[in-house]
Formats: C-alpha cells, sequence, structure tokens
C-alpha cells in the first residue's frame, strides 16, 4: 500500500491488508510496542467506568484482545471487525461478527459502552463513525477510543518518528507483509487535529470528553459520554 487510498477504495485496501497479516498480528504487535500494547488495552477498559455486566462492544476489534480484557473486567464484550481473517485468527470466546464500524449490526441505543483500539485512522471517514457510536450507546453509556498519537516534546517526537517509520516498517517486514507496515506510519496523517477529532464526538452528542496521552505521547486515549439522563 505505497499511497494512501480514500473512500470505498481505503474499505477494500484495509480489509485486504488486514486478511493479509492476520496471521501473525499478534505476534507483530508484542515484539513492536515491547508489549506495552496490553497495559494501553487495560487502561481502555478500565477508562470506560463501567459496572460489571455492562454490554460492550469492541468495533474493529481484530483478533479479539480487547474483547479478552473486557471479559477478563467482568463486562460482556462483542467484537465486529470488517477483516474475516482477522476474526479467523481470534481464538476468544466472545460473540464476533463481520461488519462495517459505520453500518453496526446494533439497534439503537443498547449498549452501555464501544471501545476500539487502533483503528480510527482505518475507518473511511471519522464523523459519520461518530455518528454510529451516538446511535449504538445507550444516553449516560461510555466509549474509550485508544489510537496512537504524536509526543509533545521534539526530542520524544524525533525518536519516536524514527522508531515508528524506520523501525516498524523493517520490523513488520520480517515477521509479516512489508507494506501493511510501511503503510502504518504513514496512516497516522489520516488522523484530524485533536481539537477536532473531540469536537466532532460533542457535535454528534457526547460529552465529558477526555484525551489523555499514554506512554511519553506515544498513544492517545479518547474516552467520553453519551449525552442524555442514563
Amino acid at each position: 500500500m505505497d499511497t494512501l487510498p480514500q473512500g470505498d477504495e481505503k474499505v477494500r485496501a484495509v480489509r485486504a491488508m488486514f486478511d493479509t497479516i492476520a496471521p501473525r498480528y499478534d505476534l507483530v504487535n508484542r515484539v513492536m510496542t515491547f508489549g506495552l500494547d496490553r497495559g494501553w488495552r487495560r487502561r481502555t477498559v478500565a477508562a470506560l467506568g463501567l459496572p460489571p455486566g455492562s454490554s460492550v462492544a469492541d468495533v474493529a476489534c481484530g483478533t479479539g484482545d480487547l474483547c479478552r480484557d473486557l471479559g477478563d473486567a467482568g463486562l460482556r464484550p462483542v467484537g465486529f471487525d470488517l477483516s474475516a481473517g482477522m476474526l479467523r485468527a481470534a481464538t476468544v470466546t466472545a460473540p464476533l461478527a463481520q461488519a462495517d464500524a459505520m453500518r453496526l449490526p446494533v439497534a439503537d441505543h443498547v449498549l452501555d459502552g464501544v471501545v476500539s483500539g487502533f483503528a480510527l485512522r482505518n475507518f473511511a471517514a471519522l464523523p459519520p463513525f461518530f455518528a454510529e457510536l451516538a446511535r449504538v450507546v445507550r444516553p449516560g453509556g461510555r466509549i474509550a477510543l485508544l489510537d496512537v498519537a504524536r509526543p509533545k516534546y521534539a526530542v520524544l517526537r524525533w525518536g519516536h518518528g524514527l522508531y515508528f517509520g524506520k523501525a516498524v516498517p523493517l520490523i513488520g517486514g520480517v515477521l509479516s507483509d512489508g507494506a501493511a507496515y510501511r503503510y502504518l506510519p504513514r496512516s497516522v496523517s489520516y488522523l484530524p487535529t485533536p481539537t477536532v477529532m473531540l469536537a466532532q464526538l460533542e457535535s454528534v452528542g457526547f460529552e465529558d470528553i477526555t484525551r489523555r496521552l499514554l506512554t511519553g505521547g506515544i498513544t492517545q486515549l479518547i474516552t467520553a459520554t453519551r449525552a442524555g439522563a442514563p
């Protein structure tokens, strides 16, 4: 994937890419994040602040890591992903289904929460995805969205840029598919500025919106509450 596709072309390209890398996806994640991804996912689940038994969808669930963490926290997870290959590689017991994030097979306002891990930049567009979250989450429900970020401080930003732009494609090329992991660092350009993202969430009906930087600012965790009386 040498150019960054848009619209329907992006949907097709992203689905094909994840079908290709699914068999070794978890291994590459552990290696390239030095295992930090486990802690980021646990932070994401904890940030929901939902009681045990709450129903939570993991959108772009991949092989189901976040679903497993949701279950470990006593929540009731269900996973959705565009890639059939990723779903086939999953080993979790949570119910999983193939679905487009823009058209989730879920009734209005029935979920207590939604999580998503490192997927925002892979969706066709963020405003319709955020609107879909507002549709499926009940008033008072919570969302927690985890993704990459650029560190605030110049030295950290330089080091992270070097690792993300040079080392990650090399690791991905050795362990999996080089083209896919060349796309990964470049896909950050799909993300709007934090100010724009938070405003987009507010515009579709979320409140108490916060953005936290994790691990020196290399990842970001956005949380929000669906407006309206619970």
